[in-house]
């Protein structure tokens, strides 16, 4: 069960960032808009884009609930995907099927309170605050956690206050986070975004 539900988690951040990427924010065409499988989802999502922008990361959308059609698509959005492959992995792991709702729920709950309490989300999920107030949109995919950020190469970080504890962005000893964050530099490292040129750069790994 316990095995299935791990499995399950890693699965559902791997998705989350693919998502992200690929239905929410589309992907580039030469000459033509960014494409979706679901439009209506991308739409939804750049206009929160917007609104995070222009308010200091605050989306009150979200105060609104499903009276707001961006929050109810959202709202929907996760029903279906945590319906589709829960019940896709329901024969193969109950681990990996609460694992998949559990994180559905989760995802809601983070996003949300990140765009009512900004100070809450500079400290718990900086990675999501880079994703929206950095130079660079697309990039930092994850919400819940930064897992396949690191994995894939795509976590930037616009300063060291947003950079998290340790690249699981979970609250470990600092004995600990020093080891992954060593790891992290060795195998998958962040980039930085140069404050004068915005550019994000790959600093260089010191071996002692």
């Amino acid at each position: 069960m316990w095995k299935g539900f791990l499995v399950g988690l890693v699965v559902a951040n791997g998705f989350e960032w693919f998502a992200h990427k690929y239905i929410l924010h589309g992907t580039h065409r030469s000459g033509k808009p960014r494409y979706s499988p679901v439009p209506e989802s991308m739409k939804s999502h750049w206009e929160h884009h917007r609104e995070v922008r222009k308010a200091r990361f605050h989306d009150y959308g979200y105060v609104e609930g499903i009276e707001n059609w961006r929050t109810k698509n959202e709202i929907i959005s996760l029903v279906v995907v945590a319906g589709v492959f829960g019940t896709a992995f329901y024969p193969v792991s109950k681990g990996m099927t609460a694992a998949t709702l559990y994180s559905a729920c989760n995802y809601y709950y983070i996003h949300r309170r990140a765009h009512l309490e900004p100070a809450w989300a500079m400290k718990k999920i900086p990675w999501h605050y880079d994703h929206h107030m950095n130079s660079n949109q697309d990039a930092n995919w994850c919400v819940t956690k930064p897992w396949f950020d690191y994995l894939l190469g795509t976590r930037v970080i616009s300063s060291p206050d947003l950079q998290e504890r340790n690249p699981l962005g979970v609250a470990l000893p600092s004995s600990v986070s020093k080891l992954l964050n060593r790891a992290a530099e060795n195998y998958f490292p962040a980039k930085w975004v140069d404050r004068v040129t915005k550019v994000p750069f790959q600093k260089e790994t010191v071996v002692d």
